[in-house]
């Protein structure tokens, strides 16, 4: 893969639901039968240039977040393909019982879009900062879970979620991030893909923490320390052969993302390769707190989400293992 970041030597900004945006008006201009609705966030969650282009298959529901997934779910159940957007902190934050119940128990095709999701919401504080979201989706039965690297990748993902037959759920950032994929960038549903490859430590990364993890590879690399980055844009279902092949290779895997670490991507991990590659795990996230507020930089600081502090954390997970395997 060569990506943006990379090829030009320093970073172009933007935020991850804008590539959502364009993604869901290509899906518009492809698929008569996709539709949108929005609760009273249509510009926040970048829903307003399907809204503007096709004003008869939007739907404005409100501040009405579960009415928003039943009508979602009404919609599919009519042959539509409905993207439902808010911010992830009210869907699926307030709407879950409805989306397990309307969406996923009736396996209605509907994708729930939560934008404004992780930490890096920032000012906002606690309230808005929705960590929980992975934890809450993946265990529903039938419910696909994403969480994109940037916003190119976005739009991929709305794309192939417009094709998909089964619920699906999306988990967006506010902040303008790194693009760190181009447009030739694979992407499935599904399908995990290395990213930088290494033999010593494997980090399965998703979402804005991918392009935490290839920063942390760098300052690693200077140590000569070389790991290998998996970006797992797809949570559920996992890309279980990939990661179980790399943690075979390194035999020390690192889990980040920019969420609780309990029923998230790092719990998936932990559960695939407990059951099937018993291998030494550290988890990168939230680990049971609640945000705070303060800009997205400082926060990812504070909570340990940042390339310096994935570096140490390698750092110390490589000492770790080596005085056990010395018996100390």
């Amino acid at each position: 893969m060569t990506d943006i970041y990379l090829a030009h030597g320093k970073s172009v900004l933007e935020p991850i639901r804008k590539g959502f945006g364009r993604g869901l008006l290509e899906a518009g201009q492809r698929y008569d039968n996709v539709v949108a609705a929005c609760a009273d966030l249509t510009e926040s969650t970048q829903m307003h240039m399907f809204a503007e282009a096709f004003p008869d298959r939007f739907v404005e529901v409100g501040v009405a977040e579960q009415n928003l997934v039943t009508v979602g779910a009404g919609l599919a159940a009519m042959g539509k393909i409905p993207f439902v957007s808010s911010y992830a902190a009210f869907s699926p934050g307030r709407n879950w019982e409805q989306i397990r119940t309307t969406i996923c128990l009736n396996d209605q095709p509907v994708k729930v879009i939560g934008s404004h999701a992780g930490i890096s919401v920032g000012p906002d504080g606690a309230t808005h900062q929705m960590l929980e979201d992975i934890a809450l989706m993946r265990s529903l039965p039938n419910m696909v879970v994403l969480a994109p690297c940037d916003s190119i990748e976005a739009a991929k993902a709305t794309l192939a979620m417009a094709k998909d037959k089964r619920p699906n759920y999306m988990r967006l950032a506010r902040e303008a991030t790194p693009i760190i994929t181009t447009a030739q960038t694979p992407f499935e549903i599904g399908k995990a893909y290395v990213f930088r490859p290494g033999e010593e430590v494997t980090i399965v990364a998703t979402g804005t923490m991918t392009y935490q993890a290839l920063e942390a590879a760098k300052i690693l690399a200077k140590d000569r320390i070389e790991v290998e980055v998996i970006h797992a844009p797809t949570i559920k279902p996992l890309d279980e052969s990939l990661i179980i092949k790399s943690a075979k290779k390194t035999g020390l895997v690192l889990t980040a993302e920019e969420g609780q670490i309990a029923g998230g991507l790092g719990g998936a991990v932990a559960e695939l390769l407990s059951e099937h590659q018993p291998t030494r795990l550290f988890r990168i996230g939230m680990k049971d707190r609640f945000g705070e507020s303060g800009e997205p930089d400082e926060l990812l600081k504070h909570f340990g989400l940042d390339a310096d502090h994935i570096a140490m954390s390698v750092h110390h997970l490589l000492m770790t293992h080596r005085k056990a395997d010395r018996g100390e």
